[in-house]
């Protein structure tokens, strides 16, 4: 395979498995395949794709630790956390084959009753969807469950440092009875053209990506010329505020599950802590403890609990960030290092003596690294977990049912969870606003994506 993607184990370093690095032609000859099969995929009945989709999850659990073992060499998440995903990965494939056969319409008499409105859903056609590294199997299922559910073929472009989950999940689709042409992997590296080229071909009608929030901007403008159909899951910034009757119990297993699931490296990591004055030294302390207790290395590793970064250029990426926040004036009251040996690891770090205002803030940190911001009851804490451009997940913790629901209510994001440090789940409407996205995955609105809604006037 001379034109190959390398794959690298983030935990040594070294390439361990090549896949074929497709073309702009492959990438075109795929959209070609979907385009062809879109039509039966279309006819075919609702019970018969929620079962293709049923063998799909039960096929992926009794993979499963192979998948899990896939996701660890190559995105470098421990083995724990590997095995996690995958059960919530398949989950989407159960969830919306039970969604395949509730795809709704209604019959109702104009207002004027001089005719009948017939209100239909079908699906939008030929998908391209884009997922990103940090959870390789969980965001195609996210995508490829509803796609298929609603009837719509897919090509899939999986992040090229992470394309070996995605490939076997294809694999798998296609033992569970997944017609030729309905699922296609394409892995281009650089993907930019290939990417245009296929939004280009007249034959794509939806486009669902998850990433960063620029990348996503520039994706929205390729495909404004000929009126794509978007869904956009998108950067977050997540405020995490613990008030100062919280319980801290609750609050410090909260922020280490929110801040610390995949290593950091997730949308939906908390990115900005900010605890009462009243509450503040002992969180730290607590929190502190539980960072510093992380061992770092190969997630395959049993002793491992974090494992290394994704590559070099994001463990760079964060280690600036660090720099720069001690350099205005944050202290680090843990890690603030890379970890020793091979590989992309990154120490927990807790940030301390951190500004509400300090520029670096309003970055996504996709990393292990937690900065702590002191607030007190005079502050509009609220104010400050909306000032930024992001706007996809928030948490609250409070005693006081009543505040936290306010508090809720007032902040910018598209999902909060309430003391709570996990918001995940194939039955909510993940999503987000402002910068964060467009559109919802998951829950019945995740089918919706992949619907459009034909409305036919008579009067039989």
């Amino acid at each position: 395979m001379s034109d190959a993607i390398q794959v690298v184990n983030p935990a040594t370093g070294r390439a361990f498995e090549r896949v074929a690095r497709a073309s702009v032609a492959d990438c075109l000859a795929a959209v070609d395949a979907a385009h062809r099969a879109q039509d039966a995929w279309r006819a075919t009945a609702p019970r018969a794709r929620a079962e293709v989709l049923r063998r799909a999850h039960e096929l992926m659990l009794a993979d499963h630790e192979r998948l899990a073992r896939t996701i660890t060499m190559e995105n470098g998440k421990v083995l724990a956390d590997a095995r996690a995903e995958v059960t919530y990965a398949a989950e989407f494939f159960r969830w919306f084959g039970e969604e395949a056969v509730r795809i709704d319409g209604d019959y109702r008499r104009a207002p004027g009753g001089a005719n009948w409105l017939l209100v239909m859903r079908q699906p939008v056609g030929v998908s391209l969807l884009a997922t990103p590294w940090n959870f390789p199997a969980a965001m195609a299922t996210r995508k490829v469950g509803p796609a298929l559910a609603a009837g719509c073929t897919v090509v899939v472009k999986p992040a090229s440092d992470t394309p070996l989950t995605t490939l076997a999940i294809a694999e798998l689709l296609a033992r569970a009875g997944v017609p030729e042409g309905v699922v296609n992997v394409v892995v281009p590296q650089p993907p930019g053209e290939a990417v245009r080229a296929m939004l280009d071909s007249g034959k794509v009608r939806k486009l669902s990506f998850t990433g960063s929030t620029p990348v996503g901007a520039t994706l929205l403008a390729q495909a404004a010329p000929r009126v794509i159909n978007c869904s956009m899951e998108l950067g977050g910034n997540a405020p995490l505020v613990v008030f100062g009757d919280a319980d801290l119990d609750v609050a410090v297993d909260g922020a280490m599950l929110a801040k610390m699931r995949n290593g950091g490296a997730a949308c939906t990591a908390a990115n900005r802590l900010y605890v009462h004055a009243d509450v503040h030294d002992a969180f730290v302390e607590r929190f502190t403890a539980r960072m510093a207790a992380l061992r770092v290395g190969d997630g395959l590793d049993p002793a491992t609990t974090l494992g290394p970064m994704v590559s070099e250029s994001q463990r760079t990426r964060v280690a600036g960030l660090v720099e720069r926040a001690v350099a205005g004036g944050a202290r680090v009251a843990c890690g603030g290092r890379a970890a020793a040996g091979d590989g992309f690891g990154y120490e927990a770090t807790v940030l301390t003596h951190v500004a509400p205002d300090a520029p670096w803030l309003h970055e996504e940190i996709f990393g292990p690294v937690a900065p702590i911001v002191r607030f007190g009851d005079g502050d509009d804490v609220v104010r400050w977990a909306n000032d930024v451009e992001h706007g996809l997940v928030s948490y609250v913790f409070s005693r006081d049912v009543g505040r936290a629901m306010r508090t809720a209510e007032a902040l910018e994001t598209g999902m909060v969870g309430l003391n709570r440090g996990l918001v995940s789940d194939p039955a909510a409407p993940f999503g987000g606003v402002k910068a964060s996205g467009l559109g919802r995955e998951g829950a019945h609105e995740g089918l919706l994506a992949f619907l459009e809604t034909k409305y036919v006037a008579g009067n039989w």
